[in-house]
Formats: C-alpha cells, structure tokens, sequence
C-alpha cells in the first residue's frame, strides 16, 4: 500500500513540474507593470488551476499509467487497491517491477503528453498587462494632487439657464435645481425655467406641445402632466412624465379562485401582497360569510384593515385563519376580496378578484339532493339519488353472492325503477315534463277518458303535449336547464335498466345524475358584490309641478358620422408631400392631432422632433412628420381616400371613343 501512494505522489509531483512554467511566466507580465491588483488575481487563478490539476490527477492517474507503460498490464489501480487474493497477487508482481518500469523521465513523458504547456494564458495575461500598462499612461496624474474625474477635468462653460422642479409632497421626491438636460419626473411635478442675473431673456422656451415660454424676470412655470421635448438657444432635450401607478394588489394564498376545504379542514390561509409606487395609504380585506340554502340564504359581511410594515411601499400579509376565527359551519361559503388604496393626489383604489372558500356540508345534508331546486317542497316518501345508487348496489351485490328467485329479482328492481321514476318526474316538473316511460304510471291514465263526452275538446293539449312551450315557461336559465336535462337523461336511463332487470347496466347512469345533481347544488349560491347607487336628490318644489324647464330628453341625438381624418391633417399632410407652402396655423393642427392620437410617449416624443424641425425649415424632415400624421390616424390608407365619382355608360363611351 505504502508503494502505491508512492506512485501516486510521483505522478502528481511530475504534473506540477509540468505546470510551473505557466504559474510563473503569468505572474511576470504583472510584475514588470507593476500591478498589484493584476498579480493578485493572477495568484487566485493559479490557485484554481492547481486545484483543477489535482483533482484530474487523482482521478487519471492510473489510466497515464496503463496508457503510456505496457508493463503494467492496465492494472495500475492495483497498486492502491486490491481486495481479491487474485487482484492482491497481481499487485505484488507490479510492485517488484515498479522501479524499472516508471522512472522519471517516463512521468514527464506522461505530464507532457497529458497536460498542456498553456502558452495562451501566458499570451493573454501578458496583453492584459499591456492594456492596464497603456490605460495607467493615457491618464498622468500630477504628484500631490487627487484623482479627478474626466468630465470635471474639462469643465463645460456654466449655463445661464437653471430648471428648478417641485414634485408633488406625497411622492416623497425632494425639490431640486439642475443645469438643463434630460430629465424623469413624476407626474403633476411643477417645473420652472429661471435665468440668472443679467443673462439675455430674449431666447424663448420652446415647448414640444406648441407652447412657448419666456423666462424672463420672473421664472416660467409649467406643470408636468405628459412627457414633452423642449428646446433652448438650438439645444433639445427630453423631459419624461413618469405617471402614478394604482396599487398592485397578488394573493398568493389561496391559489385558486375557488377552493372546497376538505371535511377535515380546520384551517383556511390567506396571503396578500400589496405593492405601489410611493405609498400604499390604505388597505382592507373584505369577507363575506353565506350560509343557509334555497331562500334562506343570509350573508354577513366583514372588513378588516391590513397592516403595513417598515417599507411604505409594500405590505405582506398572511395568515392562518381558524374556521372559529372566521365563522364558517360545514355548508358555508366564505367570499374575501382585498381593496387598496394610494396617497395620491386622486387616489388610486383597486381592487382584487373575489376568492370564494367552500366547507362541505355532511353526508347527511349531501345528501338532499332536491335542495337544488329553490322552490321544490321534498315529500317524505321521495328517495334521494343516493340512496337509489345504494339500493341499486345492494341489489347487484345479493344477485351474486345469494340466490334469489327470478320473481324476487324483479320485484326489487321494479321497486328501484319506480323510485327512479317517481324522481326523475319530481325534477323533470322543472322542464315542464308531463309524460311518463311507461303505461303504468298515473300521469296520463285519464287522457282520453273524457274527450268522448260533450265536453269541449282541446286538440293542442290532447295530441300536442307542448313540451317546448311548457320548458321555456320555466324560471331557470339555460346552462341550469342543459344540467337537467343531463340529469333527467340519465335518470331515463337507469329507470329503463331497472325496467329491464339489468340493475347492474343502471348504475353508471344513476352516477351520473348524481353528478349533474351535485352540479346543481353549487351552483345554487352565486354572490354577488353589491353595488351602492345614490339616486340625485329630488327637488321638492319642482314636484307635481308639471315643469320641464332643465330636464334632459332620454332620446340619444343621432350623431353625425365622425370623419376619419380632419380636412385640417388632410391639407397638411398632402402639402408634406411637396415643397408647398405649409397651411396657416399648421403647428397647432399638428400638435393637437399629435397629442390625440400618438398615446406612446416615445412617439409622441418623436413626432414633436420633427415638428420642431419642420419649423425651422428642414426640407428632409417633411416626410418624417408627414409619417407620423399618417401613423395617427392609424392606417395610412385612410389618409389617402379617393373621391367618389360615378360614370355613366354615356361618359364610358364618350372616352373610349375618343380614345386613339
């Protein structure tokens, strides 16, 4: 073993003799600079690549070995290990014929052929030398005196020109003044142009919305409410509205709009996050309990505020509620919706979806299927789905474990089949049904009985049996009659099977009425958030007075078609698409259509560039704003309409006959 871990020692220390030039021809660039900061990441990379190389030494080792020497048989990982008497024979035999087979100069053969020299890290460290040699030169220091920086260095000439701005006191933003240039700012910011003493007040501000502003005496004021370019002694710059945002309102918990806590549940976890641009002043969790069923249904409303943290722009909030805390019993809905509001100067208030908690009610309340139905009065004697499927199942299970009599067998399905039915005509009232499946029921014993009589006849009802009119007479939209019709369908379904004695073929449709009748009962509660409306207050001396003076007709006046382009863009932009003189007042015209229709503030920006070029008469610039007129309406085709004209066969004819 010891021999063995000397081998090993030998290849590794071979592989570092290899890799000692590079460690070292690296660090000279970086001495002869000098630099301490180069050489000291060069020391860190040398680390790393000796780590690397000992790692790939102690995993390669023995393959350079087996790879490079014969004589070892590919058995050099013996040296280190050999459990079996077999792999320890052999390891005695290589290690009476170690020293002649490896001798150093075949492991720096190995290393030479294994590792490679790095010249180009060596080549790389010397360029970035170089470059750090040629930076610290292009920028001499003086002794004695401080690094400055290079823009203080070459001190551009003091404007006369100041640009004081004063954000609104909510955003927390404090007032400053600045030399003129590129600026951010919140909306409703004021912002003052002001010239120092006995500066020339003759150049004006030019305003990219068209406005024009002379700081003279006084400073010139203009509120920020839409992101502009302005333009002073030939210089543009860019001054950006950054609007207030409404609060950002994430519940993380629960995931889904609408959750079914399991039976077991005693729990239910909210999260929220709310997050705004400066403050989020308020904010409020609404909860709404509903509980009862049918009409009995009462709902009792909650508001709790959420606290805020140390950051003002952002409030996390969870919690675990209990279902005490709440209030929820098994068959309770628990809606819960989140309202915030910011500081602004017109508050933002927004509001998340509502999130809706169910708890199960117990078997026993499950199983009251027909509660589905609000005005459906359940008799005593009418079986539930449920228990239908439960007889059914009791039914097939004594067919194969007993032997019942054939007659047995057919009284209980029919009885099963007679309850299917008695329900299924119980539900179907609801669709206006009033036939029965079979002859045997009582629903139409009588008809005909007495249309012999002297009694007058109704052919309609007699031979009709308007089924249609009588479902549509019905109160229940249509997604709740598609879900019983689905439902009346299957229970058609399983009373046939009953009908047939063929319980076993009945189950599946009995399953799935039940399913459609679970269907039902949630959908029995739909909440609703009320809306609070305020009706104007009624003047008392004007009532019974018969006085129309001041009230507005509900009749909508019939607008005229509104015009895709105004004649005033339409003039401009064809007199753009020449060097003809441009229209009177054709500034306005473009502002306003640009400020209209342009919402983007980059383009906005963009077109009241090349309006202001326009301006100073800049022929190549035309095309330029005449593409963004054509960009507002949309569609540039519409810019372009042709006039309408028609021709008669008798103008059709005149040209093509005077045609050569």
């Amino acid at each position: 073993m010891q021999e063995g871990a000397e081998i090993v020692r030998r290849v590794w220390r071979a592989a570092q003799l290899r890799r000692l030039p590079l460690w070292l021809g690296g660090a000279l660039p970086w001495l002869a600079v000098p630099s301490g900061p180069g050489l000291l990441a060069w020391a860190g990379w040398c680390a790393w690549d000796w780590a690397k190389l000992r790692r790939q030494v102690g995993f390669g080792w023995s393959a350079w070995l087996d790879g490079a020497l014969p004589e070892m048989e590919d058995s050099s990982a013996l040296l280190v290990r050999a459990e079996t008497p077999v792999a320890q024979l052999q390891q005695r035999r290589l290690l009476d014929r170690l020293d002649a087979s490896v001798t150093p100069s075949q492991l720096r053969a190995i290393a030479r052929e294994r590792l490679p020299a790095g010249y180009p890290v060596i080549a790389l460290s010397a360029v970035l030398a170089a470059m750090v040699w040629y930076a610290g030169r292009a920028t001499p220091q003086a002794p004695g005196q401080p690094a400055q920086p290079l823009a203080a260095a070459v001190a551009a000439p003091l404007s006369p020109l100041t640009v004081h701005y004063a954000p609104p006191g909510y955003t927390g933003v404090a007032p400053a003044e600045v030399a003129p240039r590129d600026l951010q700012l919140p909306e409703q910011t004021e912002v003052s142009w002001c010239l120092k003493d006995g500066a020339d007040n003759s150049d004006k501000i030019e305003l990219g919305n068209g406005q024009t502003l002379t700081p003279g005496k006084d400073c010139a004021r203009w509120l920020a409410t839409e992101s502009v370019v302005w333009r002073w002694r030939g210089q543009r710059y860019t001054l950006r509205v950054i609007p207030d945002q409404p609060p950002e309102i994430t519940v993380t918990a629960p995931t889904q709009m609408v959750v079914e806590l399991p039976d077991t549940a005693n729990s239910a976890a909210m999260a929220v996050k709310i997050a705004d641009d400066y403050v989020v002043k308020r904010a409020t969790l609404h909860m709404t309990l509903a509980r009862g069923s049918g009409e009995n249904i009462r709902f009792t409303d909650r508001e709790m505020p959420i606290p805020g943290g140390s950051d003002p722009k952002l409030r996390n909030w969870s919690k675990q509620w209990s279902l005490a805390e709440l209030g929820m019993e098994p068959g309770d809905e628990l809606y819960f919706f989140v309202r915030a509001t910011d500081n602004a100067g017109r508050p933002h208030t927004v509001q998340s979806p509502t999130y809706t908690l169910r708890l199960p009610a117990p078997d026993a309340e499950a199983e009251e299927e027909s509660a589905a139905m609000p005005m459906l009065v359940k008799p005593q004697s009418l079986r539930s789905q449920r228990q239908i499927i439960i007889d059914t199942e009791q039914l097939v299970a004594d067919m194969r474990s007993t032997k019942m009599s054939e007659q047995e067998v057919r009284d209980r399905s029919q009885k099963i089949a007679g309850d299917q039915g008695m329900l299924r005509r119980r539900y179907g009232q609801f669709l206006g049904e009033e036939s029965s499946l079979f002859a045997d029921e009582e629903e139409h014993d009588d008809h005909g009985g007495d249309h012999g009589g002297g009694e007058k006849q109704d052919i309609l009802h007699q031979f009709g049996h308007a089924h249609d009119e009588a479902e549509n007479a019905t109160l229940f939209d249509e997604e709740t009659k598609k879900v019983l019709r689905r439902a009346l369908s299957a229970m058609w379904d399983a009373e046939k099977s009953l009908r047939a004695i063929e319980p076993k073929t009945a189950l599946p449709p009995e399953h799935k009425a039940l399913e459609a009748i679970k269907e039902l009962q949630q959908a029995e509660r739909v909440y609703l958030h009320k809306t609070a409306f305020t009706p104007p207050p009624i003047k008392e001396e004007k009532r019974m007075t018969g006085d129309m003076a001041g009230t507005a007709s509900y009749r909508r006046v019939q607008a005229d078609p509104d015009k895709p382009v105004p004649d005033e863009v339409r003039a401009l932009v064809k007199a753009l698409s020449g060097e003809a003189p441009l229209p009177a007042l054709w500034t306005r015209t473009a502002h306003d259509w640009v400020r209209e229709r342009l919402k983007d503030d980059e383009q906005r920006l963009a077109a009241q560039r090349a309006i202001q070029d326009v301006a100073d008469g800049c022929a190549a610039c035309r095309p330029v704003l005449r593409a963004w007129l054509r960009a507002g309406a949309g569609q540039g085709q519409v810019l372009l309409q042709a006039r309408p004209s028609v021709e008669t066969p008798f103008v059709r004819g005149w040209r093509e006959g005077s045609a050569p």
